[in-house]
């Protein structure tokens, strides 16, 4: 079949009042959203969305992970679905934007779809992920894990949150444990819209991101263990400074990355001091050292130079040292023929474009081991995400959404 004409767009301004509507459930407190996985907030959006899905004839689904799948049938019974879609939890300062441009630019790709009389042989389904942010039940990307067979329902349904509640329980409570068995759906193709949460694409001038890889990530949790002393009548040279062993560390995280650049980056994120103190020397710091690459060779080389160079440290310093693998995932290479219709959607509406990878992990990175998949990403101001002060334009929202409209359409098939 011909790839749709170029006429064809979604409805813009429907889409941004959707959004605009999406993010009074769960305001922050500076202007954003906080609208955590499992919460009475993620309740209310879910209700929202379940509204608006059926309104537009969908019906629904749900697993036993919380996972909503909306539906709109193909002429096909046989016929693999195309999904689309995201995520609508948030942050606890979170945007109005990430995640949840996916999810409810999916649905304006079918609301459009019914104002414009298209069928397709596929069926399409629209899907809100459960907890792929992570901020209240670790690790993220959770319920698409199980899904695509990385965890456990069990390990995923036991996860706790800082006050020790537990995911399964917290489901049950606000009524989102389905009776579909997680993983059980087979898809044709699964296409995910996404701010970029980079400042690539503003500072490059162009409207759509075409993601072709996802970067590999390694979270190392770092324990040094030394000797809390009082700073002022401590001698120097008698010192067992964890606090010093961390800064040495950072720095040479720092220069790890930046040794291995292209396509490399790492920092020190969280950091707890024990015990913190203004006038104690620190005798123990807990910190995570986040490195990522799109490159198998280099994001293993930067973990190895990482650990070799805190154990080392360690020895100079004469502190005690314990490194854990907290989090980790492959790098991540999209669908070649996907990543190609994207493209050609985007050249075909007029969007400038380039190819780019995706600094952070998302949903459509798991369900990539399972599917054909692809990322479609748009520009957000000054690159800023997980903040309250996120920020995209309408337009933008509607060129990504433009193009994930066209090539879902092109892969979902349309007929007479």
């Amino acid at each position: 079949m011909p790839a749709p004409g170029a006429n064809l767009r979604i409805n813009g301004p429907r889409l941004w009042d959707s959004l605009m509507e999406m993010a009074k459930i769960g305001p922050g407190v500076a202007g954003g959203n906080n609208r955590q996985t499992l919460t009475d907030a993620d309740n209310e959006g879910r209700h929202l969305f379940k509204r608006w899905c059926e309104a537009a004839g969908m019906t629904m689904g749900v697993d036993t992970m919380g996972n909503m799948f909306f539906t709109r049938p193909g002429t096909d019974p046989d016929a693999l679905p195309v999904y689309m879609g995201s995520h609508l939890d948030t942050q606890p300062t979170g945007g109005k934007f990430d995640g949840v441009l996916g999810v409810l630019g999916a649905l304006e790709v079918v609301r459009s779809m019914n104002d414009l009389g298209v069928k397709t042989k596929h069926p399409i389904v629209v899907t809100n992920w459960t907890n792929e942010e992570g901020a209240r039940f670790a690790p993220a990307m959770l319920a698409s894990g199980v899904f695509a067979g990385l965890h456990t329902e069990e390990y995923a349904k036991a996860r706790t949150d800082l006050d020790g509640k537990v995911f399964g329980e917290e489901l049950a409570r606000i009524g989102w444990v389905g009776d579909e068995k997680v993983g059980a759906r087979k898809m044709h193709a699964m296409f995910e819209l996404h701010i970029e949460q980079g400042p690539i694409l503003e500072a490059e001038g162009k409207d759509i991101g075409v993601v072709t890889h996802g970067q590999g990530l390694w979270w190392l949790e770092i324990t040094l263990t030394g000797k809390d002393a009082h700073t002022g009548s401590t001698p120097m040279n008698m010192r067992v400074n964890a606090g010093l062993g961390m800064a040495r560390i950072t720095e040479r995280v720092h220069q790890i990355a930046m040794s291995h650049l292209p396509n490399a980056v790492g920092a020190v994120g969280q950091v707890k001091v024990f015990p913190n103190s203004r006038n104690v020397i620190p005798g123990k710091v807990i910190f995570t050292v986040d490195i990522r690459s799109p490159e198998q060779a280099k994001l293993d080389a930067m973990k190895a130079e990482v650990i070799r160079h805190a154990n080392a440290v360690a020895a100079e310093l004469g502190l005690r040292i314990g490194i854990e693998e907290v989090g980790h995932f492959d790098p991540v290479t999209f669908d070649a023929g996907l990543v190609k219709t994207v493209r050609a959607a985007a050249e075909r509406l007029g969007y400038s474009h380039m190819d780019i990878v995706s600094g952070a992990g998302h949903d459509a990175c798991w369900i990539n081991r399972v599917a054909p998949t692809v990322m479609v990403m748009c520009p957000c101001v000054d690159g800023l995400s997980h903040n309250e002060a996120e920020e995209i334009s309408p337009e933008w929202a509607a060129a990504g959404t433009d193009v994930l409209l066209h090539a879902v359409l092109e892969t979902a098939v349309i007929v007479d």
